[in-house]
């Protein structure tokens, strides 16, 4: 399956309408990325502290299909794709009682922190990338035979 993360929203992550304030979504999403970096075996220290190399988002974007309140329990599918030798995509699903509330986009380059030069992808994120990838298939896959069934 997907890398999973959950969360449940607090009243800091809301607006004067009581609803999740949208650029919180991706706070919450970046929390969900560094979870996930930290179960496939990366240091977060070294990883985001004066790191040799970065992977900083070059685009992001997100899309509300139902408002999100304080105390609502989120499930968040992490669900990563190389999209090139020096670039990455996750796309997030964020779900509340088994219904999609958001989805959301971050696309990530690698470059050489000093230089801030694109460069390919070291190991370790290749690796990161194909384990949550190669599971994110078969669960597109056991999603697909259920809605057949």
């Amino acid at each position: 399956m997907a890398f999973t993360y959950y969360y449940t929203v607090r009243f800091q992550d809301t607006d004067a309408a009581g609803v999740v304030y949208f650029a919180n979504i991706f706070r919450i999403c970046h929390e969900a990325y560094e979870v996930s970096l930290a179960a496939s075996g990366i240091n977060l220290k070294s990883f985001f502290t004066n790191p040799s190399v970065a992977f900083p988002i070059v685009h992001a974007n997100v899309d509300f299909f139902r408002p999100m309140y304080c105390g609502d329990n989120l499930v968040i599918s992490l669900l990563p794709e190389k999209i090139g030798s020096d670039k990455f995509e996750i796309t997030y699903e964020m779900t509340g009682d088994e219904v999609m509330v958001a989805k959301a986009i971050t696309r990530h380059v690698c470059i050489d922190a000093s230089s801030k030069i694109k460069q390919e992808l070291p190991d370790y994120m290749n690796h990161w990338l194909e384990t949550n990838h190669r599971d994110a298939e078969g669960a597109e896959r056991r999603r697909s035979r259920e809605e057949v069934m």
